[in-house]
């Protein structure tokens, strides 16, 4: 069983995801020395058992055995796949922060007025970013001015605002200014953060660097010309957006969350499923770190408002 904990932290309550057992015997595979270690190395980065064995210095047998029984109840999973040395290599990560047992008692009603009801999708989907008291990471637009290699003047930059609304309900705000434009991104070089980028490749510069590593990306000969997704399929719709994240390839312990569209109107589709359709949008989602979902917005009213969404792929 899953559950979200509420913890005192130094700033305020915190919430950590925690795996429940039913019955403690479930346990067991924990309280092996080296299964320790493997759960303490895998927190910090997905590894695949050889890789594991060489860091520990053991057997890659032993290695192989106590993966098998953490990932057998649910401590472990598979984070990707890769060919190593002619072999299919299986990256695994830790699926929960914490685990144990619980008895039926203790709970005690608290009052959080003023803090939105968790979801635990939500809190998933930008763990990353929502990992400390304060909101880790940036939110980056595309510069107003023409820039870039297609001289383009973004439009939709003022959409950071319903996101940040969105995400204060979850996070306390950091010292640091958070939205930068693309172009400031580029001179600092803040690529290694967490970001959450708005605006397709042809108006937000770091959107670009990242297109070729999303899992649905934009058309690499004309950024505005449709999304292509893994079966093949093209998207092409004024009204269609991505909503993808990926682990930062400049930093893999980062995240990167990508929410664009063909034109100005498909981005303000993206940030809308977001914000005000987020269940529905992520009801497919799973603890991914490399996921992606294309969808497109509607004006079901007729007042020239997008006011629904709909998943296309």
């Amino acid at each position: 069983m899953k559950k979200e904990l509420i913890i005192e932290g130094k700033d305020g309550p915190l919430m950590k995801s925690i795996l429940i057992f039913d019955e403690p015997s479930t346990m067991r595979p924990t309280l092996n020395p080296l299964s320790w270690k493997i759960l303490n190395l895998l927190a910090q980065k997905p590894m695949y058992p050889a890789e594991i064995a060489r860091f520990l210095k053991t057997y890659e047998q032993k290695v192989y055995y106590y993966i098998r029984q953490l990932y057998k109840i649910g401590l472990l999973s598979i984070e990707r796949e890769e060919p190593i040395k002619g072999a299919l290599a299986k990256y695994y990560k830790v699926t929960h922060p914490a685990f144990g047992v619980e008895l039926p008692f203790g709970e005690k009603r608290l009052n959080l007025s003023g803090l939105a009801s968790v979801d635990e999708k939500i809190i998933s989907f930008f763990n990353e970013f929502l990992d400390s008291s304060a909101f880790d990471g940036r939110i980056i637009v595309g510069s107003p001015e023409a820039h870039g290699p297609y001289k383009a003047s973004a439009r939709d930059g003022h959409y950071a605002v319903q996101l940040a609304f969105f995400l204060g309900q979850f996070s306390k705000m950091p010292n640091d200014f958070i939205v930068k434009l693309d172009v400031d991104v580029k001179a600092e070089k803040e690529e290694k953060n967490n970001l959450i980028l708005i605006g397709g490749p042809g108006t937000n510069l770091i959107t670009a660097d990242v297109n070729k590593y999303l899992p649905i990306r934009f058309n690499e000969q004309n950024y505005w010309a449709g999304l292509l997704d893994a079966q093949g399929r093209t998207f092409n719709g004024d009204h269609d957006g991505l909503i993808a994240k990926i682990p930062n390839p400049h930093d893999e312990k980062k995240s990167i969350i990508v929410l664009a569209g063909l034109r100005y109107i498909g981005t303000k589709s993206s940030v809308i499923a977001i914000t005000n359709f987020t269940r529905e949008v992520l009801k497919n989602y799973h603890d991914e770190r490399r996921w992606a979902i294309v969808i497109r917005g509607f004006d079901l009213n007729g007042d020239g408002k997008v006011d629904s969404i709909e998943v296309l792929s």
